[in-house]
């Protein structure tokens, strides 16, 4: 068993009353390596008092998401032999009324694109099964209910 730990801290400005609604979302993540993230509401959901510069829980959500398949592809794609320059993922979030009626992140489309070198490359159906086998071993994706999608983009 494994534990991960974030520290994320809002602080009230001076002049914002609170209770008024009218405060800023702009807050921050701390992670145990000492990273400092700059986080904010979403301005889709808070539009005045987001701070649009900010990583958004929904976006840090995506991202987690692509973050944890594109590790694992990369280590099956390591072992299987194949050598890769670069993993890029446009991927993309969709929130809308699940089941129950409330707002979720209720799909998350992952769209990598994989460059690779040396003699071995992946073909279509190969890249199908690896993307497959990253998909069933991420841990995130094994931890919600979120519908993800994975479209190959062919480089």
């Amino acid at each position: 068993m494994a534990k991960y730990t974030a520290q994320v801290v809002w602080t009230r400005q001076e002049d914002e009353l609170f209770t008024d609604n009218r405060y800023s979302r702009g807050h921050y993540w701390l992670f145990d390596g000492g990273v400092k993230l700059p986080a904010s509401s979403s301005s889709h959901i808070v539009p005045r008092y987001s701070v649009d510069e900010n990583v958004d829980p929904e976006e840090a959500f995506v991202a987690s998401l692509s973050s944890c398949h594109m590790l694992f592809f990369l280590s099956i794609a390591a072992q299987k032999g194949f050598i890769i320059d670069e993993y890029r993922d446009d991927a993309v979030g969709v929130m809308a009324k699940n089941d129950a009626g409330k707002m979720a992140m209720t799909e998350v489309i992952l769209r990598p694109r994989v460059t690779f070198s040396g003699d071995l490359h992946a073909d279509f159906a190969m890249l199908e099964h690896l993307h497959h086998l990253s998909h069933e071993e991420c841990f995130i994706a094994n931890s919600v209910h979120t519908k993800v999608m994975t479209e190959i983009q062919m480089s």
